[in-house]
């Protein structure tokens, strides 16, 4: 692993009256003006630069003024469950009598708007049919819905394929011919912004001349979970969405069931970041998704009962669990079948299957084993007859989507289907193809990527001096995001002398270090440490990469550093 520094501008910005150190984090991170740092509701991007926004909001404004029945067709990831939950609640404030959700099993329908889900959307006898997080690509679903006589609304912000479904009105920031200038939204963020034009156009027809406009700004604690637990980048508009969000979290006016899934974590609503609704609050919503039925997450969000809403969250915090056990049984199968391959001539882009693996986990799995030798992974699981279903994790600068397409073009016969993003896809083929897919994917991550490529590399922030290890900095750095996607949260790195080491909760390795001029102790701590490596009492200096954070114990607040890399000096 690599340890090297972000780079900076040739001449920092001016942004305002803020500390040196923040004004060199923010300028690392491409903020040019001090605008970008306004995280105000009236700095997002208009939502009349959506291309396809007053064909949805036509749809819409006909489908309340007729009462008629809508449904909306989610993902079963945290995404999909937050864009179902808002688009439901949103509609029902702007006034829709009959609104309703379906999320397809994962395990029995596969992702998106299939033929096959319309069928069982019809059903239900609805007459607008509107996607969220998913739907670009379902071409012979929307054909479906549209021959069964259903208007259809497609939102979503996954990248099209060359065919665009036949939809009703498509909205999508990365569709052809969209001029949204943040290509990043959410597939949350996307619905929500259908629902602040529907607002605006009722509130044009005079709806709201004899009644209190609604607030849809209610579900912003929604739409921060959903964003950032899809790791989009949070660019300016993103971050707008997160703050929001996190304010109305930390003010205690989220919804119950997002309160309720805090407390089984045992996190402080008061005091939580974007972080934790990456790593607390999205594995314990998408666990539903994962190993059962992604309604159990939605029930949660929807419900308005606390004490229901504390019943469900239970439910995923235990899915969540067993998501954790069965993941890590997963992990072992997979470093046994690589543990005999030197790393030398380890593939640049693997590619594994065991017939046993769960499909709702291989995602984490491909994701644990990208981090450990940096290269694009592939995990693949057996989803009946004769398939496999794959789901792929990559590395800065490798388009893992646009990597699938060129495997695909020079060997057609391979691949079934595939979508996704820069970072993560998924796929299907058949088992019978799978060594010759595991070949040519290679191939082509050897096209685009050398060795130095996948050795690993941290991006650094700098030192920070004796004087800069305090509460204050601490505090303002917490504050100072939301970090995320894109734009991550300050990382340091240092060499410190290893005054005491042990080994907490199995896995993690918590530590006191002295600085390296030895006037300052400092505790820290290491998740996920290698066992065989730590604790080590021959080990006395250490070079770290390191978040500045808090720890609070008892009512008290100090100083801790959160290691992400640890290697003896």
């Amino acid at each position: 692993m690599r340890i090297e520094p972000r780079e900076l501008p040739a001449v920092l910005p001016f942004l305002g009256d803020l500390p040196p150190l923040l004004t060199r984090l923010y300028a690392a991170r491409g903020v040019q003006t001090v605008d970008e740092l306004d995280k105000s509701l009236a700095r997002l991007i208009p939502f009349q630069q959506l291309k396809g926004i007053d064909a949805a909001v036509d749809l819409l404004v006909t489908a309340l003024d007729l009462r008629q029945r809508i449904l909306i067709v989610g993902d079963f990831d945290a995404d999909g469950a937050t864009a179902s939950t808002v688009g439901l609640l949103g509609l029902r404030l702007l006034g829709a009598a009959h609104v309703d959700y379906l999320v397809p099993n994962r395990f029995e329908y596969g992702y998106g708007l299939t033929p096959e889900i319309v069928a069982v959307a019809l059903q239900r006898q609805p007459q607008l049919l509107i996607t969220v997080d998913n739907g670009i690509s379902s071409v012979d679903g929307v054909a479906a819905a549209k021959a069964a006589g259903l208007q259809v609304l497609v939102t979503d912000h996954h990248l099209p394929g060359p065919e665009l479904p036949a939809a009703d009105a498509i909205v999508n920031p990365n569709q052809p011919g969209c001029e949204f200038p943040s290509k990043a939204l959410a597939g949350v963020g996307v619905i929500f912004y259908v629902l602040m034009a529907l607002r605006a156009r009722l509130r044009s027809l005079g709806r709201y001349e004899s009644r209190p406009q609604p607030n849809i700004g209610e579900l912003l604690d929604l739409v921060a979970l959903g964003s950032v637990a899809d790791v989009v980048p949070l660019d300016a508009n993103n971050r707008i969405l997160v703050h929001q969000g996190l304010e109305r979290i930390r003010a205690g006016r989220a919804r119950p069931g997002l309160k309720a899934i805090l407390e089984v974590a045992k996190r402080d609503h008061s005091r939580i970041t974007s972080t934790d609704l990456g790593f607390i609050l999205g594995p314990r919503l998408n666990a539903a998704g994962r190993l059962d039925d992604m309604s159990l997450g939605i029930e949660c969000l929807l419900s308005d009962d606390a004490s229901a809403a504390r019943a469900m969250a239970a439910q995923l915090d235990e899915l969540n669990q067993d998501r954790k056990s069965i993941e890590q049984g997963m992990q072992r199968e997979a470093l046994a079948q690589l543990k005999e391959l030197p790393v030398e001539s380890m593939p640049f882009g693997l590619c594994l299957f065991d017939a046993d693996w769960h499909q709702g986990v291989i995602g984490i799995l491909a994701s644990r084993l990208k981090e450990r030798y940096h290269r694009p992974t592939i995990a693949f699981a057996d989803a009946g007859d004769g398939m496999l279903k794959g789901s792929a994790r990559s590395v800065p600068g490798f388009h893992i989507r646009d990597a699938l397409d060129a495997v695909a073009a020079r060997h057609p016969q391979l691949i079934s289907k595939f979508g996704g993003h820069a970072m993560a896809a998924g796929l299907s083929l058949p088992e019978q193809n799978f060594p010759a897919f595991a070949e040519a994917f290679d191939e082509e991550v050897r096209r685009q990527l050398n060795e130095e490529d996948l050795t690993g590399r941290l991006l650094s922030d700098g030192t920070l001096a004796v004087e800069e290890f305090h509460l204050e900095l601490a505090r303002a750095l917490r504050h100072a995001g939301p970090w995320g996607q894109h734009f991550p949260e300050p990382m340091f790195h240092g060499v410190f002398e290893l005054v005491e080491q042990r080994i907490v909760g199995e896995r993690h390795l918590k530590v006191v270090l002295r600085s390296e001029c030895g006037s300052l102790k400092l505790d820290g701590i290491a998740f996920g440490i290698d066992r065989e490596v730590w604790p080590n009492p021959t080990i006395r200096w250490v070079e770290l990469a390191y978040k500045l954070d808090l720890n609070e114990f008892r009512g008290q607040e100090t100083v801790q550093l959160m290691i992400a890399h640890i290697e003896p000096r």
